[in-house]
């Protein structure tokens, strides 16, 4: 992409470097000209970031309270050297109260990712005042699905709130040419969310029901099940058929989709999820469970909805993918189109620079300027 001007926009993130959504944030920023310093308790490399400092490596919850101080310490060394113009926490339990509480009388904004809003609020009530004391000292707030918005809502801040997804590269996800066998293709994290032993327990009984197939499930996305999952597929006698890719970069990833002919997400709890996107963007069709953010983006037209926790029903849609070939190209072609016109990753970060833009330089209505006029006038 071209670069635009960056109007001296200067962002001090708060935000988990090893997220490839991180990454790719900062990336759009640095495309549109501006510039970012990202604090983590996660080291890893952010294209496009001058500066990534860590503080209180490691991911545990009361480290989050205990490194307040430094925090505040560092944000002021930051901001002598950096010039920052706003602050931006991705997360809010976490990286978005470190955002609220660093101290600098900057604009704020905070981006909900999914479980910190629709999750880790009904685990404690701590965690509840934490996630309304961080909203209301937001200046802006973004989540991606509209059901979000409606949580965040509840908690009444006074900043204003836009939905703003991350969106699929639409230059890199794109429709390619499945292979001749039947691939299956899931990309969440291997974590209790995400119901992968779901997903091979459904895949396990189409092979029963569909022999013939010669089916491959592929695993992309890694996490702290691995070895749970890899002992499971032994017990399902699946080694053959399953191959468990781990975290991989976006042209692996594209390749997995591409070969594939449905994808599965059947997460318990989810926001707008960027690898049902991402697949949409590849032209396949989806099964995806039955939550808001899912039904926001899939009817019919585009895939499959099934309960949540329904191996049955999970069994039953990869069938109906299989026996129908046509019509699952089909539901991958408008899933394209859709994606094309509501979820590039380009419109969503253009929408999201407008939100900055506005933030820094806020539009004073007419009747204002007149009186500020009027009031300078000998």
């Amino acid at each position: 992409m071209r670069k635009k001007p960056g109007h001296g926009v200067r962002i001090l993130f708060f935000a988990d470097a090893a997220s490839v959504h991180t990454q790719r944030w900062v990336a759009a920023v640095a495309e549109r000209g501006g510039e970012a310093i990202v604090i983590t308790r996660q080291a890893a490399e952010v294209p496009g970031a001058k500066e990534v400092i860590v503080i209180a490596p490691g991911g545990d919850k009361l480290g989050w309270f205990k490194a307040l101080p430094q925090v505040r310490r560092v944000a002021r060394q930051v901001a002598e050297r950096f010039k920052p113009t706003l602050v931006h926490g991705h997360y809010v339990t976490s990286y978005g109260m470190w955002a609220a509480a660093c101290g600098l009388k900057l604009p704020k904004v905070l981006t909900a990712w999914g479980s910190d809003i629709l999750v880790t609020p009904r685990e404690s009530r701590l965690m509840r005042l934490v996630v309304g004391w961080s909203l209301r000292h937001a200046d802006l707030i973004t989540g991606d699905s509209m059901d979000m918005l409606q949580e965040i809502a509840k908690y009444h801040p006074q900043a204003p709130c836009h939905e703003i997804l991350w969106g699929a590269d639409t230059d890199k996800f794109t429709p390619g040419h499945p292979v001749e066998d039947f691939d299956v293709v899931s990309l969440r994290s291997w974590e209790p969310n995400y119901n992968i032993d779901l997903i091979l327990e459904a895949f396990s009984r189409f092979l029963m029901l569909r022999p013939q197939s010669h089916a491959k499930l592929h695993l992309l996305g890694g996490g702290p099940m691995k070895a749970t999952l890899e002992q499971r597929v032994q017990d399902l006698r699946l080694l053959q058929q399953v191959r468990f890719h781990g975290r991989v970069g976006d042209a692996e990833m594209v390749q997995a989709i591409q070969r594939s002919r449905v994808s599965v997400s059947v997460p318990t709890s989810d926001a707008t999820s960027v690898s049902v996107l991402e697949s949409m963007a590849c032209a396949l069709p989806i099964i995806a469970s039955d939550l808001p953010a899912n039904r926001q983006w899939l009817d019919e037209r585009g895939g499959w909805i099934v309960p949540v926790r329904d191996v049955d029903a999970v069994t039953h849609a990869l069938v109906s993918a299989y026996d129908q070939p046509m019509l699952a190209a089909q539901m991958g072609q408008h899933n394209r189109a859709r994606i094309e016109r509501d979820a590039s990753r380009r419109g969503q970060m253009d929408a999201m620079w407008r939100l900055y833009q506005k933030l820094l330089h806020p539009v004073v209505p007419r009747k204002q300027r007149t009186r500020a006029k009027s009031r300078r006038a000998p």
